[in-house]
Formats: C-alpha cells, structure tokens, sequence
C-alpha cells in the first residue's frame, strides 16, 4: 500500500442530515469471483476499506447480497460503525451459486434482511437503506417500498434509497417515503439512466451511479479519454470519474476495487480539474 496519502477533494452532498464526499467507495469487488464467497484474501480487502476512510472518504456502498453478505461483514469488521462514515446497503435480491442475481421484493424478507445486514455492518441503524431492485413478477412495488418506510418507522434505517429504477417508480416511492437517493448504472457511454438523473438533479436527490467507470464503456471513447487523459498526467478512468463528479451536484460516484493501488487512484481523480470544454466534449460524446 502506498505511503503517500492521497485525499478525497470531492465536493460534499447531504444526504439526509449527514454531509459526505460526493466521492465514494463501492464494496461489491471486496467478494470472491463472480461475487460469491469470501475473497481469497481477507485481510487486504478489509484494509482496502480502512485505505478509503483514511483517504477521506466517507460514503460507502454495499448490498447484502454482495457475497452474499460477504462484503457487509468485511466493512463491519474493517470499520465498525464510524460516526463520520455513511455506509449504505441493499436489500431485494437473491443469489445462487450461478451467480444469478434474483429479484425478491417480499415485505418480510426485507425486513428480515435488514435485521441481518444490522448485525453484519456491527450498527444500529442502517445509515442509508436501498431497495436493489423492483421484483415485478411477485411483488407489488409498493409494497416493497412501504416495508423500507416501516422500518425507518421503527429506527432500524435512517434514510431510503432506490435502486434499478425509472422516473415512474421514483414519483411512486416519493408517496410512501421520502427518497434520499437513486442508485442507477449510468457512465460516460451508458446513459439509459438520463431522465432519472435529470428528475434527482431537480429534486436535489442522490444520484449514485454503478458501474460509474465499467472498461467498455470507456473503451468506446477511448481516443478522447486518452487526449484528455494525455493533457492532465491522468488516466482513462480518472477522467470518467472526473466527468461525473462535473457532470451534476448530486451524483455520488462509487468506484469499486479490492485492490490499494486502485483505491488510490480512483481517490486521486477527486482533484482532476476538467476545463468546461473537456467536460462538454465528454458530454457530447455519447448524447
């Protein structure tokens, strides 16, 4: 791990009453292949989230089925439950040794879920609870929603997040809780999640973007990635990090790795400045 510190120089968001750097850290690579199991190396990757918050950042996401629950209990065991550290979670889909990963959006697992992911994440109250995903095939929406708002209800979740989900299905949460932020694949070249980003732009809700710098999709721009990349010293995926954290204020990008190095890295792209021309050529790339 590198001796030299490098620091989170993101802007802040507020998510509910808690003010974090827009700049996260995404726990989903923490796991073994194909996210199943314990990572061959358990101890660097709890070091890995302990490198982050040191780093300054103060956002971290995970899911419960992350492993599953791998990677919850890692971040438990790694940090505890910091003060100064948001840690979000998930709840809404199963796994199976495929690695499939299985919409289940039934009240009562989800609130069974979240008594687990309490006792892995070693808190009392999940920081910022999201629904990973609708199951339209057996469960209504809103019901699944409605068990997310009981258990803020209760104390057990602080704040409540979507994910996966359209402007449609946001409007309709917003009638049975409020909503701190959406959680939607969106990067420099997939933007199939534009309008939802645009409705959290103008109702200041979160908007956390997976797979915020995926290899193919910064392989599709890779020409201008590398002229922008070649005039700040900097690399394809700092630069698509950058382009997000320029892209709106209320987009928290949340780069995941299992490794220090790229920890490292990834953090380092919280302080590339983008002049106005580069972040709209970036921009125009893939409208």
């Amino acid at each position: 791990m590198s001796s030299n510190s490098i620091t989170n120089e993101s802007d802040t968001f507020e998510i509910g009453d808690r003010t974090v750097h827009r700049l996260g850290f995404g726990a989903m690579r923490l796991c073994g292949e194909d996210i199943i199991g314990a990572p061959d190396d358990e101890e660097t990757a709890r070091e890995v989230v302990e490198h982050a918050v040191d780093c300054g950042v103060d956002f971290v996401d995970t899911a419960d089925s992350y492993g599953p629950a791998v990677s919850e209990r890692l971040i438990g065991e790694a940090i505890g439950d910091p003060d100064d550290v948001l840690v979000a979670t998930k709840a809404g889909l199963l796994r199976n040794r495929s690695g499939d990963w299985i919409a289940h959006g039934d009240p009562d697992y989800i609130r069974n879920q979240a008594l687990t992911s309490l006792d892995r994440l070693r808190t009392d109250t999940i920081d910022l609870y999201q629904f990973h995903r609708p199951d339209d095939e057996d469960t209504p929406f809103e019901d699944s929603v409605q068990a997310f708002a009981d258990l803020q209800d209760d104390g057990l979740v602080d704040q409540v997040g979507l994910s996966n989900v359209s402007v449609d299905l946001i409007e309709r949460a917003r009638e049975h809780v409020e909503v701190a932020t959406v959680q939607n694949r969106y990067n420099l070249n997939d933007r199939g999640s534009r309008e939802a980003l645009e409705y959290c732009d103008e109702h200041d809700i979160g908007f956390i973007p997976w797979a915020p710098i995926n290899g193919d999709d910064l392989d599709a721009h890779g020409d201008l990635l590398d002229e922008i990349a070649g005039e700040h010293d900097a690399t394809r995926r700092q630069v698509g990090l950058a382009w997000l954290l320029e892209r709106s204020d209320v987009i928290l990008p949340i780069p995941g790795t299992s490794d220090p190095d790229h920890l490292e890295s990834n953090v380092a792209a919280s302080r590339l400045s983008l002049s106005d021309d580069e972040v709209q050529r970036l921009t125009d790339a893939a409208e």
